[in-house]
């Protein structure tokens, strides 16, 4: 089963969502650096279940515990185990529907796969998993602002089809959680709360797009061909639950313009450097990054376990008809901005120090300059 990730930054994720509980390894993890429990724990709190009137009410505490790998606060370069117990588990809550297939699930696959699941809450098809991806991702980032000033960001962009209009060039995380919803645009995290509050009412669901922006990353992270960096960020994003779709850069937009007006000019930026004048390529050509800000975005579905009657089958391929019940989030995108953010560092530390042992420490500062 596929529960790892990552080449010379390499992270193992373990646990079910009903379980007794779940964690990662982080293996690759430079020796030294100071690593601050209590960053880790803030970004599990900005996923956790039970924190907001718009999520799953599933109250888990999420208390991170570092198990090993680090020493008087430092690391040691030895595996850093992350452990997060579950508190809220209710698995007798799925006994009902342990033989019925529920729509847009991985009950069916994972049974045609396997020809065994956890049916309690999915097993380690559940949003659950995610929160060991988060506890490593924030050992990530750390590295990550040992390594350079990096900064990675992310909001929810759009809800239910409606759109945000927010300034990639300052927005900030504290600007993200000022909102119920992560979105900094005032006007638009209203739209977002009222279309997220109708779905609940009528026992539905709505789904959105997170966008992320990372400044200060410097050129030549990334390989040709299929080691890109943007293929391995998408394989790591559409890796989430609920996942449906990326874009880097232009993404799909692009499409629509001819070459002349898509390509992205280079000039000198009088200060010695290089910058673009415009961005379409999203930091990445040729599947390296250029120094420029790296601008992706990730789709996801709506919450597939909705609270209306749904037709289905049984595991015996009898007609039956579902009503589920249970605590689900009617929205995933708000607590999935900082599983993004999670995998985006992940993905980036493995490639830096990929290119630090082919060439030698990067430069400080990004080779390209944002005009």
């Amino acid at each position: 089963m596929g529960s790892a990730l990552g080449t010379l930054f390499r992270v193992t994720t373990w646990g079910e969502s009903h379980g007794g509980g779940l964690g990662a390894v982080v293996e690759g993890c430079p020796p030294g650096i100071a690593l601050d429990v209590a960053a880790i724990q803030a970004q599990l709190d900005r996923r956790a279940p039970g924190r907001s009137p718009l999520a799953s009410s599933r109250r888990e505490p999420d208390a991170v515990r570092v198990a090993s790998g680090v020493f008087d606060g430092k690391t040691l370069g030895s595996p850093v185990a992350l452990l997060l117990d579950n508190r809220d588990a209710e698995p007798s809550a799925y006994a009902s529907t342990r033989h019925l297939y529920r729509p847009s699930h991985a009950d069916f696959t994972t049974d045609a796969r396997y020809g065994h699941r956890a049916w309690a809450g999915g097993g380690r098809a559940s949003a659950r998993e995610t929160a060991a991806r988060v506890a490593a991702g924030a050992v990530a980032e750390q590295v990550l602002a040992h390594l350079g000033d990096v900064q990675v960001v992310a909001w929810v962009d759009e809800v239910a089809g409606q759109r945000a209009a927010v300034d990639e060039a300052t927005v900030c995380r504290a600007q993200v959680d000022g909102s119920v919803v992560r979105c900094p645009d005032a006007e638009a995290s209203g739209r977002f709360e009222a279309a997220i509050r109708a779905a609940r009412t009528e026992g539905d669901t709505v789904g959105g797009v997170v966008r992320c922006v990372v400044r200060g990353l410097p050129a030549g992270l990334g390989d040709p061909v299929f080691d890109k960096l943007d293929a391995d960020l998408a394989k790591a994003l559409v890796s989430l639950p609920a996942a449906k779709g990326f874009e880097i850069g232009s993404g799909f937009a692009g499409t629509h313009l001819r070459g002349t007006a898509h390509n992205d000019a280079f000039v000198p930026d009088g200060s010695g450097g290089i910058s673009t004048q415009t961005n379409r390529s999203g930091g990445i050509q040729g599947g390296i990054s250029n120094g420029m800000p790296l601008r992706l975005a990730v789709a996801f579905k709506p919450v597939a376990t909705v609270f209306q009657p749904q037709r289905t089958v049984t595991d015996a391929g009898e007609p039956a008809t579902l009503k589920s019940r249970g605590r689900h989030d009617p929205c995933v995108v708000p607590r999935a901005v900082p599983i993004v953010e999670a995998m985006v560092c992940l993905v980036l530390v493995d490639h830096w120090l990929r290119w630090r042992g082919q060439v030698g420490s990067p430069p400080p500062v990004p080779l390209y300059r944002t005009s």
